[in-house]
């Protein structure tokens, strides 16, 4: 019995050290060993492009979004912009009609369906050969849309990622954890790249050929983790491209990401469900290992956590060695929720980290919880990010 709790009082951190140590290093190998590459032409025609901007009460912020987009480097007669906005209602759909003589479209919905609906129902008025997806509180440079359709030359890629850039105030200590994570992920991707295929997309910016496109995802589900997935079923593989860079302005509390971090991951999960046929070594091969490592092994842990603590609890009526890490664990866990309540003029470096680690713990157990009771998340609050505002 006392092994036994001791396995389970490891699995989790065991998991998360291959998921997040492990795992990097063996596809470090594989990419040395037989990097795969992009080929794409010179000189070839530029395909159409739709950008697809969903939107739900974003008045503050979808203007300099659309500047933005307005000024990238690509041949205009090619470039439709279409906005889908979720029934706002706080005088966005004003904002973006007045963008309507420089060619921006309005697709209104008349009733809040969320974001997977509006990219599902954009495609009944998208005239693009690819479909490129752009967060309404983003930024995405003049020189990164040509990159990222570029890739498109490879007939064998269906869906391109473009590089998530964090940026704000850098005395938001707390939030510089997320900027961090943010790099790390990037690396992870483009190691994907060069192995083969990545896992899932940027939600900010990425973009998708029209033919994968084509069928509707359940609402409840992602579109940006299941671009990838659905392209491997049709044969294709998605690669992230460095120089598709996207502007992030990084939220400016810990208690909202959190909110955040809970949707998107239970989104995830239900997404990851419903696609499961693509975690079968026998069918799909190296992907479905990736598939496994990058996102299945990464979330599995939050479930377990609650199991880990109970085990090591019991360990702990039995060894000293127990007890001590039971206190560390359990200190970690003050020091943690400190992080997560405090001001953020009171920030000091380790209270911001451990407030980083309470808050990803306590919304991987949230989600897994919404994911397993099947809560509907179809619709969508625009996070909060200051530095996106104009």
């Amino acid at each position: 019995m006392f092994a036994f709790a001791a396995v389970l009082a490891a699995a989790p951190l065991a998991i998360a050290i291959y998921a997040y140590v492990g795992y990097p290093l063996v596809l470090l190998v594989i990419a040395r060993l037989r990097p795969r590459r992009i080929d794409t032409v010179a000189g070839a025609p530029w395909p159409t492009v739709t950008v697809t901007v969903p939107v739900y009460n974003a008045a503050s912020k979808i203007r300099g979004t659309l500047e933005g987009i307005l000024q990238l480097d690509y041949p205009r007669a090619l470039l439709q912009v279409l906005v889908i906005s979720d029934a706002s209602t706080d005088g966005t759909d004003i904002v973006v009609r007045e963008f309507a003589g420089r060619g921006v479209e309005l697709l209104r919905l008349q009733r809040r369906i969320g974001k997977t609906a509006a990219e599902n129902a954009a495609l009944s008025v998208a005239r693009g050969e690819i479909i490129v997806n752009v967060d309404a509180t983003i930024l995405v440079p003049p020189g990164s849309l040509k990159p990222l359709v570029r890739v498109f030359d490879d007939p064998t890629i269906g869906v391109s990622s473009g590089r998530d850039v964090s940026v704000g105030d850098t005395s938001q200590s707390e939030t510089g954890a997320e900027s961090s994570y943010t790099g790390y992920e990037m690396w992870i991707r483009d190691l994907e790249t060069r192995v083969g295929s990545i896992v899932g997309a940027s939600g900010c910016f990425y973009g998708i050929r029209r033919s994968i496109h084509a069928k509707a995802l359940p609402t409840g589900l992602s579109w940006d983790f299941a671009s990838p997935l659905v392209a491997q079923k049709q044969g294709y593989r998605s690669v992230s491209v460095p120089a598709a860079v996207c502007i992030v302005p990084r939220t400016a509390e810990i208690r909202t990401e959190i909110t955040r971090k809970v949707r998107t991951m239970a989104r995830g999960l239900r997404t990851l469900f419903y696609l499961r046929a693509l975690m079968n070594p026998m069918r799909y091969g190296s992907f479905a290992l990736m598939l496994i490592s990058h996102k299945l092994l990464r979330w599995v842990p939050y479930l377990l956590a609650p199991i880990s603590f109970a085990a090591l609890c019991l360990l702990a009526a039995q060894s000293v060695i127990a007890r001590m890490l039971l206190g560390i664990v359990i200190g970690g866990l003050l020091v943690g929720t400190v992080g997560v309540y405090r001001r953020r003029s009171a920030a000091s470096t380790p209270i911001a980290l451990a407030g980083f680690a309470v808050a990803v713990l306590a919304a991987g157990i949230r989600a897994w919880w919404d994911a397993l009771r099947q809560t509907q998340t179809a619709t969508w609050e625009p996070t909060p990010r200051p530095g996106a505002q104009t």
